[in-house]
């Protein structure tokens, strides 16, 4: 028998969050995100998106084994202001047990119901700038820091249990070669001279600060069109700035101005955390900051995680001057590839960005939907 709990107490949503430790611990490519950070993500006072969304956390048992966990995410940005009456699902994890993810995805429908909503969609986050989608090409690769790993089974899963394909997201590997393609340079140079763009460099975390709301801001701007964007808010991008900062590795970071002083594109990479976090095994204490710190100056992998362009430069030659600008970077600190993270099928403009470089698609992702 199968019954399913939810987790309300600091100790039942650390065992929430460790579930999966025991569920990949045989697995190469799971990488475990960091305990505490998660256990932050899920508290209300410590995470600004509960002002416009809750969340309800279980975990699924055989007996006194755990043998799931799911969480019932309702944002109500996404359903008041957007018109999309959606239950979210996310955290997303079970054994090869279709009846475990048929009586978690049954606990999931009741809440939706309850709370009038049309449809259930997953596995997604609290809101955009969450982890999404489950993966369904590349089980051979380690997961960013970023996104979720699951096993291969958990596909077959929700087609047995007739939900329908919602979103679908790829993902890149990109060799970079040791000089910029020559056109991409002679280019360059003269998108920077036409539009008279200055390129902005960081050498430090404070230096990086007072570009960031209009970071966010642009990049409201560039992904508003696509079809499962939500607006961020000020009260998320002033935790994304405590959360992520740590991490930052300022010279990664790269702006480009106009010739009024606006902020008109930039492009965040980090160098890749992926083995550091596999060793770290989701704590800082005692080794693991020393390897992420590692991973942070010596890394021949970076990972590109945001760029942003204003619609009205989109179209004009800007990604070449961000493209060199990431080739001077990484040629100055040992990358040799890059992995790109998870980018909306639908979004053929950014994909069009990697195919003057040698590029392989190596990972699906996608979310599940059904009707209530």
């Amino acid at each position: 028998m199968i019954t399913i709990k939810e987790m309300k107490t600091k100790q039942e949503l650390t065992q929430f969050v460790k579930f999966p430790f025991s569920l990949y611990d045989k697995s190469t490519n799971w990488v475990p995100p960091l305990v505490n950070d998660e256990l932050e993500s899920m508290d209300p006072e410590k995470n600004p998106v509960f002002k416009n969304a809750e969340a309800r956390f279980f975990l699924a048992f055989k007996g006194n084994k755990t043998v799931g966990r799911i969480a019932a995410i309702i944002n109500h940005i996404e359903i008041n202001e957007q018109g999309k009456p959606k239950m979210r699902f996310g955290w997303f994890d079970a054994i090869d047990d279709l009846e475990v993810t048929k009586a978690m995805i049954a606990q999931i429908e009741e809440i939706g119901r309850a709370n009038d909503l049309n449809w259930i969609e997953g596995p997604v986050g609290f809101s955009n700038m969450e982890k999404a989608g489950m993966l369904v090409e590349g089980f051979e690769y380690l997961n960013t820091m970023i996104t979720w790993y699951n096993h291969p089974y958990y596909k077959e899963h929700f087609e047995k249990l007739n939900f329908e394909k919602a979103s679908e997201w790829v993902e890149y590997k990109i060799q970079i070669p040791k000089k910029s393609p020559e056109k991409v340079e002679k280019f360059a140079r003269i998108i920077t001279e036409r539009y008279k763009l200055k390129l902005i460099h960081f050498n430090n975390s404070k230096e990086i600060l007072p570009y960031v709301d209009d970071m966010f801001g642009l990049l409201n701007k560039t992904y508003n069109d696509l079809s499962t964007f939500v607006p961020i808010q000020q009260y998320q991008i002033d935790h994304y700035k405590d959360k992520y900062i740590k991490y930052i590795n300022p010279h990664y970071i790269k702006c480009i101005e106009n010739v009024e002083g606006k902020l008109i594109a930039f492009a965040i990479t980090m160098p890749s955390f992926s083995k550091a976090l596999k060793k770290a095994n989701g704590s800082l204490w005692p080794f693991g900051f020393i390897h992420l710190l590692k991973a942070r100056k010596q890394n021949d992998t970076a990972a590109f995680y945001l760029i942003g362009i204003d619609p009205e430069y989109q179209g004009k030659g800007v990604t070449a001057v961000i493209f060199q600008a990431m080739q001077d970077l990484f040629s100055a600190n040992g990358i040799t590839q890059v992995e790109t993270n998870p980018e909306l099928e639908e979004n053929k403009a950014i994909q069009q960005l990697w195919k003057k470089y040698d590029h392989v698609l190596h990972k699906r992702r996608r979310t599940y939907k059904r009707n209530l």
